[in-house]
């Protein structure tokens, strides 16, 4: 598996997969990804299902260093960073974890000291970093205006930024300000809703390449320079979000796709209410 470096020499598998949603046998989906290859796991405290991924990295009896885990601090639990990494990792199973992200920038209630509370979580979790049990610190669903004051004040900076990432909805003006200030950016959602597998131009570039429109999204993602985070319960799908290192997409082909109207957007934006009610992504 191709690797990324993070700004303190941390690597990170160029390819994840995403937790949210997997619920039911949680560790038979889990198992299922470690075999199918998967060793980068994106979780968080709002999905529910970190217990279920330890014992599924426990039971697998694979050293736990070949592993790369992620988890989040809840957007409520901004108060509480001390008590909810060790919660994390008390059920993820582990002493350490390799990437702990602020989930979003402010809490539910939108709150206007949402720069104090970012400082003070970040605080915790510098310190955390300092003593080993988070290897690198970041962030998610963060926009410039969200990190231009974090940016000031910490003492770390973090090493990445998740965003909302697919055809259809590529943030250009925060994935370039990330990458500006040296944070490696991931993709949560990298193929966007349904929807944007029907969209025709994907279904073009898929019988081009001879390969599937979530490869095309899933591709597109890395030659943007964006780790795609992927998720899916059925194995046959795992395994083809994973081969996605045999083909390139060509110059031209990847503007008409970075050109293409909004689509597939979740509806979540972080400084407004969830546009769609009945839904939480990331």
């Amino acid at each position: 598996m191709e690797q990324v470096v993070l700004s303190n020499g941390v690597k990170m598998p160029m390819i994840g997969f995403g937790c949210y949603k997997v619920s039911g046998d949680g560790e038979a989906v889990f198992r299922q990804a470690i075999e199918a290859g998967y060793r980068h796991f994106d979780t968080a405290k709002f999905y529910g299902n970190e217990k279920e991924l330890g014992e599924a990295i426990k039971n697998r009896g694979i050293p736990r260093e070949e592993f790369f885990i992620t988890t989040k601090l809840w957007r409520d639990e901004l108060e509480r960073p001390q008590e909810a990494i060790e919660e994390s990792l008390r059920l993820l199973n582990t002493d350490y974890l390799d990437l702990y992200l602020i989930h979003w920038p402010r809490p539910s209630d939108l709150s206007e000291c949402w720069q104090e509370l970012d400082l003070s979580a970040w605080r915790a979790m510098e310190e955390a970093y300092t003593d080993g049990r988070l290897r690198a610190i970041g962030v998610s669903n963060f926009l410039p205006h969200h990190l231009m004051p974090l940016f000031d004040r910490a003492e770390v900076r973090p090493m990445v930024n998740q965003l909302e990432f697919h055809p259809g909805y590529t943030q250009e003006a925060a994935v370039a300000y990330s990458k500006e200030n040296g944070m490696v950016v991931e993709a949560w959602s990298p193929l966007g809703r349904a929807r944007l597998g029907k969209e025709p131009l994907l279904l073009e570039l898929a019988e081009k390449y001879q390969v599937t429109t979530a490869a095309v999204c899933l591709r597109f993602a890395l030659q943007c320079g964006v780790v795609p985070l992927p998720k899916s319960s059925d194995p046959v799908r795992m395994k083809d979000n994973m081969d996605i290192f045999g083909f390139s997409i060509e110059e031209s082909d990847m503007y008409r796709i970075r050109t293409l109207p909004q689509a597939g957007w979740s509806g979540e934006h972080p400084d407004r209410e969830t546009a769609e009610k009945d839904m939480r992504f990331s």
